[in-house]
């Protein structure tokens, strides 16, 4: 099933210039370092609001799913993925029979561009 379609707003604004580059963003804490997922408004490591954006190498692994089924849809997988640089993002879970995803499952990142929206990172994947 295709991603569906959304649109920038103020805050999500880089976000989604990097996923057009084919960019997966996340953020950055100036203070300690540590990585973050790209909606967090402070580290969650020491609560500093100094975030940048950084391009995440696109690889994890899925921590969680669920198969979601809709009336004359085929069944299509969301799932959680750790990143390697540990923080956990939600995506779309493509590429794979829904009873094939298990947890410790390695993916890599890829976009989908539905038309009159922003591309949206999905996870297939990684062999």
């Amino acid at each position: 099933m295709p991603v569906g379609i959304v649109h920038r707003d103020a805050a999500t604004a880089e976000f989604f210039d990097g996923t057009a580059r084919g960019e997966l963003l996340i953020r950055r804490c100036a203070a300690c370092g540590a990585h973050s997922a790209p909606q967090a408004r402070t580290c969650p490591q020491c609560a500093s609001p100094e975030l940048s954006w950084t391009a995440a190498a696109g690889t994890g692994l899925v921590v969680s799913w669920s198969v979601v089924h809709g009336k004359g849809a085929p069944p299509f997988v969301v799932g959680i993925v750790e990143l390697d640089e540990e923080p956990w993002i939600q995506a779309q879970i493509v590429e794979i029979a829904p009873e094939h995803v298990y947890g410790g499952l390695r993916v890599r990142v890829a976009f989908e561009h539905p038309e009159g929206g922003e591309a949206i990172p999905v996870f297939r994947p990684a062999s």
